[in-house]
């Protein structure tokens, strides 16, 4: 029987077709959301379980950036949960000596010194680094007062942090984390793949297929910036998790989600609103609307309560030649391939939920 693309319902709400910059016309499918499409698409999106209430071991690789920064907040709030061993830092959303710093700034307001941060990489493994200065302003952390951090550098590089701790680590007994370009990671498992059987799971935002990219057309930010080291985690072997900006896009801040924050009156939920602010200033500037995406908390909210999230275990690939499809990400859900799937592929997200989660753990900071 054939599907009527026109009685599907949107896969975006207003705000988040206002976001993606395309008009409410009925005909975009939501991936896997209703039952025509998932026979379409010969995959079904699922409810992920809990997990149970126990301490996991992760490590974050990251570039801050305004997400990014709540995201580490997100993260250092629940040591009972995720025991941080340290943060790895790449260039990114900026260069490294501004993400870096950003870094520690965001572990002093955490009151989480004694975590460790280590540079990493300057430039992606092959390509020039792009920035995205334009949307989290020269700072990167546009909106917040910023200080001078406490806590120095750790010494030694991000790539021999990880490789030296993974090969001390019991079998599948950490979680990386990426919620920037993926080159520390990738360097670190091109350079020692013995590496492989420590981690349990790489977890990464970015990719799309529903909603196109938010620096290309094809391509998300993360994975755009080094798709060669994306390619390399991708193809690894490794467990990945991708929080897709199909989910994340959807996760969408307004004034209205930000006053709890500012409501708090503890200082890390007033830097949340204050950067959520900011994020404000930038959709009503390029778009006329407040309203923008959650990304990188998106990541953290899976971690630690994944069954407000939806997703498949499909085949994943990124594009790392196309002139204009570089970093996109190629998710197989036919088979076309016949590779073995390698990646769950998150799609779907528990709003109401993700935001109960992210205010629950701010108030818990200083």
């Amino acid at each position: 029987m054939p599907i009527d693309l026109a009685s599907r319902r949107g896969f975006l709400s207003t705000g988040s077709l206002a976001l993606a910059g395309v008009a409410a016309t009925g005909l975009l499918p939501a991936f896997a959301q209703d039952a025509q499409t998932q026979v379409l698409l010969g995959v079904a999106a699922q409810q992920l379980p809990a997990i149970p209430a126990t301490k996991r071991t992760v490590i974050i690789d990251t570039d801050p950036g305004q997400d990014d920064a709540i995201a580490l907040l997100f993260a250092l709030a629940a040591p009972e949960r995720l025991d941080v061993r340290a943060l790895t830092v790449s260039v990114g959303n900026m260069p490294l000596s501004v993400t870096e710093k950003n870094t520690r700034r965001v572990r002093d307001w955490a009151g989480r010194t004694e975590v460790p941060v280590y540079a990493g990489y300057p430039r992606p493994l092959i390509r020039d680094p792009i920035f995205a200065d334009d949307v989290h302003g020269k700072t990167g952390l546009d909106g917040p007062t910023l200080h001078e951090p406490r806590g120095p550098l750790a010494p030694g590089h991000a790539v021999d942090y990880l490789i030296s701790t993974l090969r001390a680590a019991a079998p599948a007994s950490v979680v990386v984390v990426g919620l920037g370009p993926l080159t520390n990671i990738a360097a670190a498992l091109n350079m020692a793949p013995d590496i492989k059987a420590a981690i349990s799971e790489v977890v990464v935002l970015g990719g799309s297929w529903g909603v196109g990219g938010n620096i290309t057309p094809a391509a998300t930010f993360n994975l755009y910036a080094d798709p060669e080291a994306a390619s390399v985690v991708f193809r690894s072997g490794v467990p990945v998790t991708a929080i897709s900006h199909d989910a994340a896009r959807r996760v969408l801040v307004t004034p209205e989600r930000i006053a709890p924050f500012r409501q708090m009156g503890n200082n890390a939920g007033k830097v949340v609103a204050d950067i959520l602010d900011s994020a404000m200033d930038y959709a009503m500037r390029r778009r006329g609307v407040k309203v923008g995406p959650m990304y990188d908390p998106c990541v953290i909210a899976y971690l630690l309560q994944p069954e407000l999230f939806k997703g498949a275990r499909v085949p994943v690939d990124i594009e790392t030649r196309g002139e204009f499809t570089s970093g996109a990400t190629v998710v197989d859900f036919r088979g076309y391939t016949k590779r073995k799937a390698n990646t769950l592929w998150v799609n779907a997200v528990d709003i109401d939920g993700f935001y109960r989660l992210l205010e629950k753990q701010i108030a818990r900071l200083p």
